[in-house]
């Protein structure tokens, strides 16, 4: 199964050339950062923010510093 997974297709040609493989760049890594990470981000500070007001007891990340 996991050779399944994991193996490699050949690479195409087109009239001869090889075409490149496709890979991940530094603009994808962003992309993914801007709509998963950041979301969830401000939505974990909004749910600290909103215990802390009601309970008084601070519980996010920055109450360490």
């Amino acid at each position: 199964m996991w050779k399944k997974l994991f193996k490699r297709q050949q690479l195409d040609t087109v009239m001869g050339h090889q075409i490149a493989e496709p890979r991940y760049t530094w603009q994808a890594a962003m992309w993914v950062c801007i709509y998963l990470l950041l979301p969830l981000l401000l939505l974990g500070s909004l749910i600290d923010g909103l215990i802390q007001l009601t309970t008084g007891v601070c519980t996010g990340f920055w109450c360490y510093f």
